[in-house]
């Protein structure tokens, strides 16, 4: 493999960084994760104006939707300066999960409605997958859409939706022929999440912060029009959709900055009250994780060079989100280990202000968000290795 760009490329990674030093909203290293949340939400529109006009939200989409018309390598590149700028990615699910997933399915009406109001920033999306009894074994959903002439009937609930409360519309999964195999009677529906019927109560982290929701559905009507692909086949779509989840390289670069952060710390202050003798313990765990990070990176590296051959990646992207969820777990746990019992406080008097403690409550999702650790090591097992299902 040559992980040196090409001369084109090396053109278009001199041009976004330099429209990045210029034009990037400041960022905060210090910040919090839900400061991180809430301080981007408010720059979040001005910024979007200024990479739409460039088509930048999403290059590699067709210019008819707002795209730049160039290819996933170059998106990639973009997304890795990005990550390295800690620049905001404004598009979401919208354009990291079903935009890509209506370009591969959809028909050319919901492309003509949806793409554009993506990357527009007119819509925000959530995922509705999960449900209380369905978490690991998703096919096993119990929410039911019923068709009742044009549309069909939707009941049921999903759970830990990210972004509910703030959402426009959701993708999301419904069984329509109870009779069938599980993972061949569900449907892929596009809703509106203001359709009559629908309740979003929140759910609070561990941490304290609002991400997290519970949906209800109560006789919500959604036009058949509105299904993405064929009836009773949306579980094959759906996997599509997790497979572009799955797939960033943000994540890696995002490891590894978090892990200079705290090496940064831990160096400043080592043997001080801020660290105390713990800190000592510290450095060959910070070398693993360094190593660590390197790792993600390439398993990105992967996934890019199988999309820009024109395969939609699997169990490649399965391992990548695999190793980058427990990944952060570890430079969480190294984190605390570096800070010892002042590691427990939280507050503008913590050591980084309470941002370890604090990462290590919230990484506890990361490997449940997505799919589990189990799901993905499944999906390696069987379709990467070839072993026969238990």
């Amino acid at each position: 493999m040559d992980f040196n760009d090409n001369a084109s490329q090396a053109e278009w990674r001199k041009e976004v960084a330099t429209f990045l030093a210029a034009e990037k909203p400041k960022s905060d290293p210090d910040a919090t994760p839900q400061e991180m949340m809430e301080r981007g939400r408010s720059m979040m529109k001005e910024w979007r104006g200024k990479l739409s006009a460039k088509g930048w939200v999403a290059p590699a989409w067709p210019k008819e939707y707002g795209g730049a018309g160039l290819g996933v390598m170059e998106q990639f590149i973009m997304n890795e300066e990005f990550a390295e700028a800690r620049a905001m990615n404004v598009g979401g699910m919208g354009t990291s999960m079903i935009g890509p997933t209506i370009i591969i399915h959809g028909n050319d009406e919901q492309k003509q409605e949806h793409l554009g109001a993506i990357l527009r920033g007119e819509v925000q999306w959530c995922q509705g997958y999960s449900e209380p009894g369905s978490g690991s074994d998703l096919a096993s959903l119990q929410t039911r859409a019923v068709r009742d002439g044009d549309d069909f009937v939707i009941n049921g609930q999903k759970i830990w939706t990210s972004g509910a409360h703030n959402a426009d519309r959701m993708f999301m999964l419904a069984r329509t022929d109870p009779d069938a195999p599980k993972h061949r009677g569900i449907t892929y529906f596009l809703m509106d999440m203001k359709s009559p019927g629908v309740t979003v109560r929140p759910l609070i982290n561990l941490a304290g912060g609002h991400m997290f929701n519970e949906v209800f559905f109560e006789d919500v009507r959604v036009p058949a029009r509105n299904v993405l692909g064929e009836i009773n086949r949306g579980w094959y779509i759906g996997t599509t959709t997790l497979d572009f989840e799955r797939s960033s390289i943000g994540n890696a670069v995002g490891q590894r900055q978090t892990l200079e952060y705290y090496m940064k710390f831990w160096k400043e202050n080592q043997g001080t009250a801020a660290t105390g003798s713990a800190s000592t313990k510290a450095k060959d765990e910070f070398a693993d994780r360094w190593i660590e990070a390197a790792v993600a990176k390439m398993l990105s590296y992967v996934v890019i060079t199988i999309q820009s051959n024109g395969r939609v990646p699997n169990h490649e992207a399965s391992i990548a989100k695999l190793f980058n969820t427990e990944l952060s777990q570890r430079i969480a746990r190294t984190a605390m280990k570096m800070t010892g019992t002042n590691g427990l406080l939280l507050g503008g008097k913590a050591p980084m202000r309470g941002r370890a403690p604090q990462s290590y409550m919230q990484t506890l999702s990361s490997t449940i968000a997505g799919g589990t650790s189990e799901v993905q090591r499944n999906i390696v097992a069987t379709r990467g290795l070839g072993l026969p299902r238990a």
